[in-house]
């Protein structure tokens, strides 16, 4: 009776085996649904930022606002801080991504306190910026700025389990970089497998030269203004092995910190939508499917995880004149800072004493008023230049003042007027009243450092006189003959 029974269970579908089977297969169902459920109702986490350092001029004021998609960026000083706007198409979520910018100064190294602490370092991204436009500083700003960071969580109350804990994060993410595209390549899987063993026993392998200082921080290095190298090329004569041997000493940079690669250019908008998803890639855990870019030497694109001193070695292919591992300042030099400086020539003024006094000497020498000294200090294009215009302009002012031959039957060497011009001078050399006069040469008759008191007023209206005496004497001869001319 009772096999009959189950018979007639089975023949109706009921059977305890497919009874459980159908258990089980709701509760599976059941389980995906409420993590899908339990996933998709999660936020974007707020407590997410990016430390960006670098040295003045070095673009990170300028890239900071392209990420933001701000058109007109606004430098500040000190800490400057700023946030992007992160948004999840597939969840519709978005948050703000924290951004700190340290000034270019390494003495604000202190303020690095408010930027990275011990609550948010797990939660934190650090960006070194250097520019194509330095480009032989780029490698020591790099260390420069890597040394500041590291003095700066040396500080930092981190026990050592948690400051281990957070490397090995670090050297975690660096294993399981998989290249797009090798998702479902069961070679990639088997590596996968094989690391994940390799971890559980406390072993990871890391290729030569990778992670020698890991921070415990992811890490990305930007250079900017790669649109300069073409610059480089046409006025420092840089070739592409000098472009080459760069990149290798800053990728094998990257590898010791673990550090992803970008080189951008904001002019050119080079990498800079690349750069963005990349970060929310590292921070957030967005898909990021863009592979190594290291064809064009202006736009070089090195995921965190990809790169080994065997790939870095292709390079040196390339190297004829230099060595890789030849000291980078001494093949990437400096250029001599020649400023071409233009050298005024300062035109000094005679002394206005010694210029009466050289006047009143010639006079009283009895000196052709149509021979002039120039002024030593005259340059001589401009003694020239007046020489010629004394020669055909108007009479020059000795001439009509004092000359020492007859005018129109006046008597002698017209003694009277060179005294006269001989007081006047003297007038003007002694401008001070009060004072005894200074050494000056002595007039005939008088001795020397003896000359008398001069009124200034009848100098002055002596000398009027005597210039208009002489202007009347000079133009009655050509009234005279105006008669003679119409006759004829």
């Amino acid at each position: 009776m009772a096999h009959l029974v189950g018979v007639t269970m089975e023949i109706n579908g009921f059977s305890p085996t497919k009874k459980d089977d159908l258990e089980s297969k709701e509760n599976l169902w059941s389980a995906i649904l409420s993590e899908v459920q339990s996933t998709g109702n999660s936020k974007l986490p707020s407590n997410k930022s990016v430390l960006v350092l670098g040295d003045s001029e070095s673009g990170k004021t300028t890239l900071i606002a392209k990420l933001q998609g701000v058109e007109d960026p606004k430098k500040g000083s000190g800490l400057e801080y700023a946030y992007i706007d992160v948004r999840d198409e597939y969840r519709d979520d978005h948050t703000r991504l924290s951004v700190w910018v340290l000034d270019g100064d390494p003495a604000h190294g202190h303020l690095l306190r408010y930027a990275l602490s011990e609550e948010n370092f797990p939660n934190t991204l650090v960006m070194l910026v250097v520019a194509m436009t330095t480009p032989w500083g780029i490698l020591d700003q790099l260390q420069s700025w890597a040394t500041v960071l590291q003095d700066h969580i040396d500080k930092l109350k981190l026990s050592s389990d948690e400051l281990q804990e957070y490397k090995q994060t670090i050297m975690r993410k660096w294993l399981d970089y998989v290249e797009p595209g090798d998702e479902l390549d069961s070679s990639a899987a088997l590596r996968r497998t094989s690391r994940n063993i390799d971890e559980e026993l406390g072993e990871m392998p890391l290729g030569e030269g990778i992670l020698t200082r890991n921070l415990g921080l992811d890490v990305v290095v930007v250079v900017t203004k790669t649109d300069y190298m073409s610059t480089l090329e046409k006025d420092l004569d840089y070739r592409d092995e000098q472009l080459d041997f760069m990149q290798q000493w800053i990728r094998r940079f990257c590898l010791q910190y673990g550090a992803g690669l970008f080189y951008t250019s904001v002019k050119e908008d080079k990498n800079c939508d690349l750069l963005y998803k990349y970060l929310t890639h590292r921070i957030y855990g967005f898909p990021f499917r863009t592979p190594a870019l290291v064809v064009e030497k202006d736009a070089v694109l090195i995921p965190s995880g990809w790169d080994n001193m065997k790939k870095i070695s292709i390079l040196y292919e390339n190297m004829q004149s230099m060595k890789p591992d030849d000291y980078y300042r001494d093949v990437i030099t400096q250029p001599g800072t020649r400023k071409t400086i233009t050298r005024e020539v300062e035109v000094q003024a005679e002394d206005e004493q010694a210029f009466l006094t050289r006047q009143q000497q010639s006079l009283q020498a009895n000196v052709p008023a149509g021979v002039r000294q120039e002024s030593p200090m005259r340059p001589p294009a401009v003694a020239k230049a007046l020489g010629d215009r004394r020669s055909v302009g108007t009479p020059s002012v000795q001439a009509q003042l004092g000359s020492p031959k007859k005018i129109d039957g006046a008597k002698g060497a017209v003694g009277s007027g060179e005294g006269v011009l001989a007081n006047f001078f003297n007038s003007l050399l002694y401008k001070k009243t009060g004072t005894s006069n200074p050494t000056s040469p002595a007039r005939p008759g008088e001795p020397p450092n003896n000359v008398p008191p001069v009124d200034k007023a009848a100098v002055r209206s002596d000398a009027v006189a005597e210039l208009d005496r002489l202007t009347r004497n000079k133009q009655q001869p050509s009234l005279e003959q105006e008669p003679n001319s119409s006759e004829c």
